[in-house]
């Protein structure tokens, strides 16, 4: 499904003249979003029920002082909504602008009205707190009469949860900007969602036309990756046409993103409870057991994930010691022994942290297994040396052969970040031919992406259906060219080895220790970073002894590193210019140049 963003303009721009035309002075500039936000998304459900208004009175009316719990009827397709959710004020939004003098009155009735899953939205937003400067000012009415304008489109029916998503974008990205705060941190671009959907179900499309699949975000943000993943699989006119069901889980822990995406998913008649609240990493909303089939996210790098630690941390704060199985997993050192590792990253970015925990909740290969699409930045590839958690998530990621894929993306593709980001695909049910290997595309190249029009945040590029189309048929034909390279797992692993050279005294002569082995100076202590696909005493041999032939080291203190240097697979030397071609290039400056001192002076 494609979405015109330039169709949606219209109604971003009118709804952000509700700051200048309705909030400026009654509002700070940072509060604006917590007005505008969720009454966009009230509006919107407001619209959903309008159609069934009068039947869910009528059912409220006669059945409230019958039955318990009339709820079941209320949203029933017969009496009630036929949604998820429901209303039983008197009033819509319509309806409360027939009453001036009362709305404040009415407003809040109307708000009470709503079903217990609407009041979860209402109090994430935290929108009770905005209700009294509401009516001390009396904005009441021209806050809800700017929202009932019929340029404010934003009825389920036109406007798809996908163009949604796309509007809070767009709005908090303003709203950022203007506040000088980080934009967009929760959002992917439609179009990387789209690549990364199509790489999570295309593989995998013909075991997928039936039954029924666990979809997961654990960084759900508005819920997009959820949404268009699913309309994607079961579109009719689609490359898939799957007739099973997908039921859509998420997390998220940022109020306003929780409650929008809720709304979306009442909208779409998904299950709202399968939308939890809370951070993932140490409260985590769903039970320890459950597995998902397919797995896609953006997390937040370099964002600190200290509390996370806090709650979750039993050990010192030098050495992290989580007592959690997600992130305790075993992982070989330097002899091959498998030894169990407590795997955390350093504490100011967990995005690797969200890796480890999609992993566990994998599905048995046996079972079908699961695919997995996450985005991450460069960090994720090399960041930590041998030994250090960020290495051993790698170590065992690639021991257990769990990666398909890793796709650098053109720069300036988000919305806040111009720095080179990557989709690494994950799967415990490779195809044969992926078995024990890792593909590796380079699609930052400019003949994968376009320049945009008008840039969005830092957003300038964007990729194309035919862009997207390319990037994976580089992944299907799974070949070595250009801007795809394929290495076996073992070629991204390194033995650490400590090079000790002896001590001297001041004649030159070695010190020993007692039992007459030379003491190793530690100011002419080294590393060397071994590959691991060489044999250490032949490299140590070949590449140390030559050069320092009293040389040695300690079986018991090499470490096991792991890191994916994407950019030395890629690199393509770029000769100097000549001298000549500098020479030419300076003289033309300076007969360019001659005069201005001069004539500046006179």
């Amino acid at each position: 499904m494609s979405l015109n963003t330039q169709n949606l303009q219209s109604i971003i721009n009118f709804i952000w003249t509700v700051a200048d035309d309705v909030l400026i002075n009654k509002f700070l500039e940072n509060q604006y979003q917590d007005v505008i936000l969720p009454m966009t998304v009230l509006r919107r459900l407001d619209l959903a029920l309008e159609p069934t208004k009068d039947r869910v009175l009528k059912t409220h009316n006669e059945f409230k002082s019958k039955i318990d719990n009339v709820s079941g009827l209320l949203t029933s397709e017969l009496h009630g909504s036929g949604l998820a959710f429901y209303n039983t004020s008197q009033f819509t939004m319509k309806k409360l602008l027939a009453d001036p003098k009362n709305i404040d009155a009415n407003f809040l009735d109307y708000l009470n009205g709503f079903s217990e899953n609407v009041q979860d939205i209402i109090a994430k937003f935290k929108f009770r707190n905005q209700l009294k400067t509401f009516e001390d000012t009396g904005i009441t009415f021209s806050l809800i009469e700017k929202f009932c304008n019929p340029k404010v489109e934003l009825s389920p029916d036109k406007i798809s949860p996908m163009a949604m998503g796309y509007m809070f974008e767009d709005l908090i990205r303003r709203f950022n900007e203007k506040t000088n705060a980080a934009a967009g941190r929760h959002f992917t671009p439609r179009e990387i969602i789209e690549l990364m959907t199509h790489l999570v179900y295309l593989p995998v499309k013909d075991k997928i036309k039936k039954g029924t699949f666990l979809v997961y975000d654990p960084c759900a943000g508005s819920g997009a990756m959820l949404t268009q993943s699913k309309l994607f699989a079961t579109n009719p006119e689609g490359e898939i046409k799957s007739k099973a069901t997908f039921h859509l889980y998420g997390q998220e822990n940022t109020g306003e993103m929780y409650a929008t995406c809720k709304s979306d998913m009442l909208l779409k008649g998904e299950d709202p409870d399968k939308i939890k609240f809370g951070s993932t990493l140490s409260e985590y909303g769903f039970d320890a057991d459950l597995k998902f089939n397919f797995m896609l996210t953006n997390p937040p790098y370099g964002t600190t994930w200290k509390q996370d630690i806090e709650n979750l941390n039993v050990g010192s704060e030098k050495k992290v010691s989580i007592i959690d199985k997600r992130f305790n997993l075993k992982i070989k050192n330097f002899k091959g022994e498998l030894e169990e590792t407590c795997l955390t990253s350093r504490s100011s970015d967990g995005q690797l942290m969200f890796m480890l925990h999609m992993l566990s909740k994998m599905k048995d290969p046996k079972d079908g297994g699961s695919r997995i699409a996450s985005v991450h930045n460069g960090s994720a590839l090399f960041t930590g040396e041998a030994g250090s958690g960020e290495s051993g998530i790698r170590q065992y990621i690639l021991e257990n052969d769990l990666l398909e894929c890793i796709i650098q993306l053109p720069n300036d593709i988000f919305y806040n970040t111009g720095i080179a980001t990557y989709i690494w695909i994950l799967s415990n049910v490779k195809e044969e031919r992926r078995k024990g290997k890792v593909q590796l595309i380079n699609a930052s190249s400019d003949r994968y992406f376009k320049k945009m029009h008008k840039p969005i945040g830092d957003k300038s590029n964007e990729l194309t259906s035919e862009h997207i189309e390319s990037i994976q048929k580089l992944y299907f034909e799974f070949k070595e060219n250009e801007y795809s390279k394929i290495f076996s797992n073992k070629e991204f692993g390194y033995y650490q080895v400590v090079i000790h050279q002896p001590e001297r005294d001041g004649e030159g002569k070695i010190i020993t220790d007692t039992k007459g082995k030379p003491k190793s100076d530690i100011n002419l202590k080294d590393y060397e970073n071994i590959p691991m696909t060489e044999n250490i005493e032949e490299y140590f041999k070949r590449e140390v002894v030559p050069f320092v032939p009293d040389a040695w080291y300690d079986d018991n203190k090499i470490k096991v590193g792991f890191e994916i240097p994407f950019n030395k697979h890629f690199y393509q030397h770029r000769s100097l210019r000549s001298l000549e071609e500098i020479a030419t290039d300076i003289l033309k400056l300076e007969q360019e140049t001659d005069g201005l001192l001069q004539e500046i002076i006179e």
